[in-house]
């Protein structure tokens, strides 16, 4: 499967804000939207074109794309799966997304980006109920307990990524016990509780057109 491999932080500068897509970085003086507020490229600087109707809802849609590390098929595969089940789709797409593996490993703060969690999960360092799941898109469901393996617990990252995460708030439908790197999903989120820059109605359209 195809996979984004150049610097995520150009990602970043192509919305014009912070997807928070490196960790701690994202909250320092290096990040380089801070020095560099301005699309990508040779002419990044001069362009700044109006962005309006299917401009816009393609870039909420890749912005969401971005944050969750996914790929077009597979986005396109949550929408169709939340567009069929009851409620808001917007809402139900956020859901799926916000209960991905990685997501829920980086959430309980185990990591200090998602893209960091995709890692541990492929390397196999995460179990979900004491069963190894090596899948970064597996959806966890609310009861299960997600934790890293105990051969696993001595990793350098899992002690940056825990100071890391001492200065964020966990998410309310998630408990977490930091000093045994594990943690509980208590229910599912609600949207109030998925803090990102994106609107999901916008991407709603774009899917119903």
């Amino acid at each position: 499967m195809a996979r984004y491999t150049d610097a995520v932080c150009r990602l970043c500068r192509r919305d014009g804000m912070k997807l928070f897509l490196k960790g701690s970085k994202c909250f320092s003086d290096k990040c380089p939207i801070e020095k560099r507020n301005f699309a990508p490229g040779q002419h990044g600087k001069d362009r700044k074109a109006k962005i309006v109707g299917y401009g816009l809802q393609l870039r909420e849609k890749q912005k969401a794309k971005r944050i969750y590390f996914t790929q077009e098929g597979q986005f396109r595969n949550y929408f169709e799966k939340a567009a069929r089940a009851k409620g808001v789709t917007g809402e139900k797409l956020l859901q799926q997304l916000e209960r991905r593996l990685d997501n829920v490993v980086y959430r309980l703060g185990l990591a200090s980006s998602r893209r960091q969690a995709r890692q541990l999960v492929r390397h196999g360092h995460i179990q979900v109920d004491s069963r190894k799941v090596n899948i970064p898109s597996y959806e966890v469901s609310v009861g299960e307990e997600v934790a890293i393996r105990e051969g696993s617990r001595k990793l350098p990252i899992l002690e940056q990524a825990k100071d890391f995460a001492s200065h964020q708030i966990t998410p309310n439908w998630l408990t977490v016990d930091r000093d045994n790197y594990k943690g509980r999903i208590t229910g599912l989120p609600k949207r109030e509780d998925i803090q990102l820059p994106v609107n999901e109605q916008l991407i709603v359209e774009l899917y119903s057109k």
